[in-house]
């Protein structure tokens, strides 16, 4: 099972069904923000779909095809991120994430971010790792340039989101590039 300590109060930990209902309550009680960026918000009606999604990631782990965690800040669930699927052949992969609004502004993406990348490049030896934001979500955008990945280009109208496309900035880092350092 994966968990990991970031500091004293961050860790991520695999996501279990006994996390539904709080995963549940933590992104309805940051619908309006998540919505603007994420998809798959509307379709989170109730706990149960909640709890398939768990049930999914949870099979997306026993798959040895990435995974999904719980970001835990002091002992609350306040956020999620994981890898999308990883490609073996090639040794990428992509980092996908949501965070509650109570909690942006602390440092908390960007030390759960640079972990994951820690972990994909030193203990899965993976090659590429990418990151994808849509090109006007300036706070999701901060995360990898914070962390110093490449903006390698804009993928037009990458996403549909309810009721338009939105474009994607593509961020991108390479194993030779990573440095480890404390955030």
């Amino acid at each position: 099972m994966f968990a990991v300590e970031i500091d004293e109060k961050l860790q991520l930990k695999l996501l279990q069904e006994h996390d539904a209902q709080e995963l549940f309550t933590v992104m309805m009680g940051s619908k309006e923000s998540l919505r603007e960026w994420l998809p798959f918000i509307d379709s989170n009606e109730v706990v149960e779909d909640t709890l398939q999604f768990i049930r999914s990631t949870m099979k997306q782990f026993s798959a040895n095809d990435g995974f999904q965690t719980a970001i835990v800040y002091e002992d609350n669930i306040v956020g999620v991120i994981g890898f999308h699927h990883i490609n073996w052949q090639n040794k990428s992969t992509s980092i996908g994430y949501w965070l509650a609004k109570d909690y942006e502004g602390l440092g908390i993406m960007t030390k759960s971010v640079h972990k994951l990348m820690d972990h994909a490049f030193n203990d899965l030896k993976l090659k590429r790792i990418e990151i994808r934001a849509a090109i006007e979500n300036k706070r999701s955008r901060a995360i990898p340039e914070r962390i110093g990945m490449t903006l390698e280009g804009i993928s037009r109208q990458s996403e549909w989101l309810y009721d338009h496309f939105v474009d994607h900035a593509v961020y991108s880092i390479l194993q030779e590039e990573w440095k480890i350092k404390e955030l």
